[in-house]
């Protein structure tokens, strides 16, 4: 039996956006996706679904502080 799924930890995606961990579990308690340490794995949609977020985030943040 073989799995063939991509897996991504908390830690690996912090890193990869340039954030802390802990902002990262804190989208997936929003997000409602079970994650509660850096070393919780995330699927490659819920990845996307958390890199959507924190950019719309982000987006908002520039946009209300000019």
């Amino acid at each position: 039996m073989t799995f063939n799924v991509a897996r991504l930890r908390v830690k690996e995606l912090a890193e990869a956006l340039s954030v802390d961990s802990p902002e990262i579990i804190a989208t997936c308690t929003i997000l409602k996706i079970p994650a509660s340490s850096p070393l919780s794995s995330l699927t490659v949609e819920q990845s996307k679904e958390i890199i959507d977020y924190i950019q719309k985030t982000n987006f908002k943040q520039n946009i209300d502080g000019e």
